[in-house]
Formats: C-alpha cells, structure tokens, sequence
C-alpha cells in the first residue's frame, strides 16, 4: 500500500494511491490516519472518499505535525569513512522540528544567515503503533511504512558546536515524501538503491544495505529512550557523497534543483530558493 498526503483548499488530507490516482481516507493527513483503530483496515477500504490524480496533488509532508522528529547521523559506511570517524557503538540521535518539514516538490529554504548548506538523501520510516521498550520483532511490526526524507543541513551551523540540532532544523528545508509505502512492498527496505542529484549530476549514491543500525534497530532503541507513537517519523542517515567532505566542499545555492530517489518508494524533486526578507 502507497499513502500520501496532500493539500487542498480546506486543509491536508491523507489518501491512498491507486495506480495514478489517489483515494481520499477521510483523515487530515497520514499520521492522523495511522492514531486511528486499525488504520490498515481503513486505508484499504476501495470506497473510502473522492478520487484524486496524483500527478495534479499538491503534497504536503507525509505526517504534517509528528510529535517527534528523530534523525540518526553516522550511520552509512561510507558517509562514516568520509568524515573520518569511527563506526558508533550505539545510534548517534538528534531531533528536527515539525517546522522544517515540507513536501515532495516544495521549495527548500536556503536561509540567508547559513553560508554551507548541504544535501542528505536518507530512507525514513513512520510509526504505526505505539511502542516502548521494543524487541526486535516488535520494532518491526511498529514501522508502518518507509518514505524519503533530504535531511539539509547547514553545516557551518552545524559545526559551531558538538551538539548539531542547530544545524538541522532550519524552517521549511526538510522535504518528507513522496509518499508511505509499506513494509510488505520493499521488504522493509532492506537493500534499496539510494540517489542525489543537483542540477543533474549524481552526488549521492548507495544501497540501504550499507546501514549499520537497521531501521529495526532503531526503533528498538529510541523506544528504549521514550514512547513512539504512531506518526512519529524518523529518518535513517545519509550516505556517502555529501558536499561538505568533498575538496573543496560544494554546497547548495538558489536556483538549483535537488532530486533524491529510492527504489521502490519514488523521488522528490526541490528547487533552491532564497529565504524571503
């Protein structure tokens, strides 16, 4: 099952894609559809609302207010060997904020007081059930499907301290979507081929198989730290590839252009604006 959400004139609203049309769910976005009882059920109905094409949707993010944002950094192999660190004994966490997240085809935000920022294509997942404390087995089953997420990131602001949310959650630079696809289409998103382009030219280039802690993993630890919910989204890392560890670094500028894929979930395509002043 594929699930997007998307914008009209009244508010957000979750659907279901059908081929190259989209069947409303009655729900006011994807995570609000996954709080409900037995949101598999509900999805699926054939009758559930009006039909939709999908190429004429505005989409908004996939969970439009998660109550938690979770992103891992250092968490690809070969990202690790770019940055010359070490491979993390444990998941190494930080936090975004509902305000950063955007759609598929919005424009990211490049904000006037950043002078370094960069692009991440990462796999992103969101939860399905409430979960505390999971087994491996039961981090499974709480993923209700996977999804794109470009984690942009201001490196100079990143790097002003150890601690990086400061560099992460920039308002309106975090494309989320195209849509959910769940577990049961990509095999959990196992062994998935990754891309980046900027205008055209590849940047980045992997296979989720490069992970060193699973989206399973994951969930199993975070849930440890503190409840997931359903709607909680949390994105996975970036591989190799990134412009700040390139010689010389290379970063994003107005007028480009960004195209992140995953096989088997879709692409979103951003272009690079300046922030209004």
């Amino acid at each position: 099952m594929r699930l997007v959400t998307f914008r009209t004139d009244r508010g957000t609203r979750a659907g279901r894609v059908e081929g190259d049309d989209v069947v409303g769910l009655g729900f006011d976005d994807v995570g609000a559809l996954l709080a409900s009882d037995d949101w598999e059920s509900r999805a699926a109905r054939a009758d559930s609302g009006p039909v939709h094409r999908l190429e004429s949707l505005d989409l908004a993010p996939i969970v439009t207010r998660p109550s938690k944002v979770i992103c891992l950094g250092l968490n690809y192999r070969a990202h690790i060997e770019e940055t010359v660190r070490e491979v993390p004994e444990y998941p190494t966490l930080f936090a975004k904020f509902a305000d950063a997240l955007i759609g598929a085809h919005d424009d990211i935000v490049l904000p006037s007081a950043a002078d370094q920022p960069d692009w991440e294509v990462e796999l992103a997942f969101v939860i399905g059930r409430r979960v505390r404390h999971a087994t491996r087995e039961e981090a499974l089953h709480a993923i209700a499907g996977y999804t794109i997420c470009n984690d942009i990131t201001m490196r100079d602001w990143q790097r002003r301290t150890l601690q990086w949310l400061q560099g992460k959650t920039w308002e309106c630079s975090t494309p989320v979507g195209p849509v959910l696809v769940t577990p049961d289409e990509i095999d959990h998103a196992a062994d998935l081929a990754l891309r980046c382009e900027v205008d055209g030219e590849v940047m980045q280039e992997a296979r989720t198989s490069d992970m060193v802690f699973e989206p399973a993993d994951i969930v199993a630890y975070v849930s440890t730290i503190i409840t997931l919910r359903p709607g909680d989204l949390i994105s996975t890392g970036t591989p190799g590839g990134i412009g700040g560890a390139r010689t010389p670094p290379v970063f994003l500028r107005a007028g480009q252009t960004v195209r992140t894929t995953i096989e088997g979930i879709g692409e979103m395509v951003n272009r690079c604006v300046p922030e209004p002043m």
